[in-house]
């Protein structure tokens, strides 16, 4: 552990805690996302402007309030998420949430590397397979620094996102005669607003269940909420943003390829790379403490592993995998929401990690998540926040009926009838 700068397998000891500064801006780049835009621009042209407001503040105030929860968890007791995860679902029961998290993120990371090859190929010509191998090792490279990287990386892309992307938003709303014109242009693909509010909750809220593994660096609970509400409010709501204004104004939700039209071409290579690096080396990171507490390696070389491996089929993953991912990150908000559930319930569990006897499995917690997920699929309103709901309240439903049965169980064995 003394040279596991990950801690992947215990918690951040007060000395290794980061500022505040620091972590908002490795959160900042998590949210900074190309994904988000896309949704920003299916957002754009399918609700009127006071529409894709309200349903934008809604819906980054409801993933804030989810992921600022798992952010206190996490920098209450310095633990990851896969390792708060033993508390409730035990210590190889944590391998199921552990190994859904970790091999989404590893999908979305080969992803992510083929989103930011492909429009570059298409805009310069280069070989796509060449620019996959390199931007697909030199994010997996930085990856192997841990924090003190991701932190660094985003200290430079969060910066240049909002300034080179605020500025080409700027420019595509005056070229359509600003924001009075894009106020009075109808809806092109009209969309529902519950709908559209599932679009703003669902975009973020797999990678937004792994708050912990970032904010258990915090040095104080209470700004670690600050840092997450500030990520996934105000950061998540500048990339729909960037799509919605691009989208009504080109046709196309990501900042870069309005940056092409704009013959901006090097900055919007700068923009998507960084917008894709940072997110992609969160993931990776994440994967890796993921995969370190079901095998109990190095979360560092999983990591490397990880991306060679995301690198290695990114295409194959981009072609063909986008919607097994999609579906299997539907199954990680149960998650989120048995361990906010837990941690609420049995705080005092929490202080002492090392000392802390896990039952191997905790049968309650692994039924809340397909509980959870059928919940969020066939219950009405808004489908990930149902989920969260779903798994969190039958995992205490189920808890409390199993407890019950234990201790009749007991007295009947102590008292039996005469």
């Amino acid at each position: 552990m003394a040279t596991d700068n990950n801690f992947s397998l215990g918690a951040v000891p007060s000395s290794a805690r980061k500022p505040t500064l620091s972590l908002m801006m490795v959160m900042l780049g998590l949210t900074f996302f190309s994904a988000s835009m896309w949704t920003g621009g299916t957002l754009g042209t399918g609700l009127h402007l006071d529409d894709f407001f309200l349903v934008v503040l809604i819906g980054n105030l409801l993933l804030g309030f989810y992921t600022s929860f798992l952010g206190y968890i996490g920098a209450s007791t310095g633990l990851s998420t896969h390792l708060l995860a033993r508390y409730s679902f035990g210590l190889k029961g944590s391998w199921l949430p552990s190994f859904i998290l970790a091999s989404t993120q590893v999908g979305w990371f080969g992803v992510g590397v083929a989103m930011f090859a492909l429009p570059v190929h298409k805009a310069t010509g280069i070989d796509t397979n060449i620019l996959i191998a390199i931007s697909g090792l030199l994010m997996t490279a930085t990856v192997y620094f841990g924090m003190s990287a991701l932190m660094i990386l985003s200290i430079i892309a969060v910066p240049a996102i909002a300034l080179l992307g605020g500025y080409s938003v700027f420019e595509a709303i005056q070229s359509m005669g600003g924001i009075a014109q894009l106020n009075a242009l109808s809806p092109a693909n009209p969309i529902e607003f519950s709908t559209a509010l599932a679009l703003v909750v669902g975009s973020f809220i797999s990678a937004g269940t792994l708050t912990a593994d970032f904010v258990r660096f915090g040095q104080c609970p209470k700004k670690a909420v600050l840092v997450t509400m500030t990520a996934f409010f105000i950061g998540n709501s500048l990339m729909f943003i960037f799509g919605a204004a691009g989208a009504a104004a080109t046709g196309m939700a990501d900042i870069s390829d309005v940056m092409i039209m704009q013959g901006l071409l090097i900055p919007a290579i700068i923009v998507l790379g960084l917008n894709i690096w940072t997110t992609n080396d969160n993931a990776l990171y994440a994967s890796g403490l993921g995969f370190a507490n079901i095998t109990g390696f190095s979360s560092k070389k999983i990591a490397m592993f990880n991306g060679v491996i995301g690198t290695f089929c990114a295409l194959w993953l981009y072609n063909n995998f986008v919607g097994w991912l999609t579906f299997l990150s539907a199954a990680i908000p149960p998650v989120g929401g048995i361990i906010i559930a837990d941690f609420l319930r049995h705080k005092e569990k929490y202080k002492s990690f090392d000392q802390t006897q896990f039952k191997t499995v905790h049968h309650p917690a692994i039924a809340g998540v397909f509980i959870g997920i059928a919940a969020g699929h066939l219950l009405p309103g808004i489908v990930p926040v149902n989920a969260v709901l779903g798994g969190a309240i039958s995992y205490l439903l189920l808890d409390h009926i199993q407890k019950s049965i234990a201790v009749k169980s007991t007295l009947k064995h102590v008292y039996p009838k005469s």
